[in-house]
């Protein structure tokens, strides 16, 4: 989230997150295939152990071609803190199953960066995300509670429980079943500092954040999200939405309109795995 995003994500303390636990998706064409198993890539360690940030593919270094390729990768936050049980408990939706539907089917490989507690509440979608090959689930904290202040008005998580929120955060994920998991993090809020950078190097985590806002939190005008992507995507952009019925109606239907545009562009979707590839060590 940055300022176009989070100005709405926080006045319902987090935005929501996705899942699904619709049929097995058909498989994605060749040229959207996972890459040949192996490890993710990640970047080294910034300087003093410092957790590396990675906000779009590099267009200088690196083989060339590759960084003029016309590739884009769509993340969604799935958000839930970890005190918004009772909201949940009595019908708020922190999910949005016909958005990854709709993934599936128009075959767009994505990552979803997810809270431990969203995984608690809606186990059976974290794991049907993260058993499918379209998806990779990465890590968005346990609780959704800032890692520096001030941040749009979230919880402070103290230095010394941070990368401990990390880790219960993958707890959460392998309890549910998941296996589709990268050592990849994204800030709550998008907030960070450098006491957190060294507070997370434990974690031995990439933290991802985006060069592309659709400003899809709390929107309702699905072409004023599809345009603010549409005008901000470039080859190796990092596009941040969110899946959630309850704080980003839009999304859905901006989608429909921001894959085919782009495709007509000559974009390829891509996961981050693939889009960090030339930043990797």
């Amino acid at each position: 989230m940055t300022t176009l995003t989070v100005l709405g994500a926080l006045t319902g303390a987090a935005l929501a997150g996705c899942g699904g636990t619709s049929p097995a998706p058909a498989p994605p064409p060749k040229a959207s295939a996972p890459a040949a198993p192996g490890k993710p890539p990640t970047m080294a360690p910034g300087p003093a152990g410092r957790t590396p940030v990675f906000e779009r593919r590099p267009t200088g270094g690196g083989a060339a071609d590759r960084a003029a390729e016309k590739v884009v990768a769509l993340t969604f936050d799935a958000d839930m803190t970890a005190d918004q049980g009772p909201r949940a408990a009595s019908g708020e939706r922190f999910d949005n199953p016909e958005l990854v539907a709709l993934l599936r089917r128009l075959k767009v490989p994505s990552t979803v960066f997810m809270t431990g507690r969203w995984a608690e509440e809606y186990p059976a979608q974290a794991k049907a995300i993260g058993t499918d090959p379209m998806f990779e689930i990465a890590n968005h904290s346990y609780s959704h509670y800032a890692f520096s202040s001030p941040c749009y008005g979230l919880p402070v998580v103290g230095k010394a429980a941070m990368a401990r929120e990390v880790e219960r955060a993958f707890s959460a994920f392998r309890k549910a079943g998941a296996r589709n998991v990268v050592p990849y993090f994204r800030f709550p809020g998008g907030c960070y500092d450098d006491t957190a950078l060294r507070a997370l190097a434990p974690a031995n985590v990439t933290a991802v954040q985006w060069d592309v806002v659709s400003g899809d939190a709390f929107a309702t005008d699905a072409d004023a999200v599809a345009e603010q992507v549409l005008d901000g995507v470039r080859p190796g952009s990092l596009v941040v939405m969110h899946c959630t019925r309850s704080a980003a109606p839009a999304t859905e239907a901006a989608v429909r309109r921001i894959v085919p545009e782009l495709r007509e562009r000559g974009y390829r979707f891509v996961k981050v795995s693939e889009l960090m590839e030339d930043g990797a060590r």
